[in-house]
């Protein structure tokens, strides 16, 4: 699959298209074939690194550990793992997990919520972090 990725932190520079391993969904999760994703701060400081900081909160000092960037999401559940009772495969939803900037993506379960059908792909991406900073 295809995804935006990066080994180093920096400016958008660094950011590549590449292709990688599908992810495998795992209990709890659900894999959500990506149709949008929402830009915002977060996803700034997490490229770069900056403020120093926030390589200390657990995302890499040299270097990320989550090379896909992105949190915000919206797609079509592809499939659910074990324990996942909220959703079923064809489902739309949106919400937030780590690398979506990538065709497909797995979330916890409690990180997404059913989108409404009068709220397009491109807004229920931006809802879910953006949205709520702007509120």
């Amino acid at each position: 699959m295809k995804a935006i990725v990066q080994d180093v932190y920096g400016t958008a520079d660094v950011l590549a298209l590449r292709d990688i391993a599908r992810p495998v969904v795992r209990d709890g999760e659900v894999l959500v074939s990506v149709r949008a994703a929402g830009v915002e701060q977060g996803v700034w400081h997490l490229m770069t690194g900056l403020p120093y900081l926030v390589r200390l909160f657990g995302y890499g000092l040299k270097k990320p550990k989550v090379s896909v960037r992105g949190r915000e999401v919206a797609g079509v559940v592809e499939s659910v793992g074990a324990g996942v009772t909220r959703f079923k495969a064809g489902d739309e939803v949106f919400g937030t997990s780590e690398g979506s900037f990538a065709e497909y993506v797995c979330a916890k379960e409690g990180r997404l919520a059913r989108k409404p059908r009068n709220l397009p792909f491109e807004g229920a991406a931006a809802a879910a972090i953006s949205g709520v900073t702007a509120l």
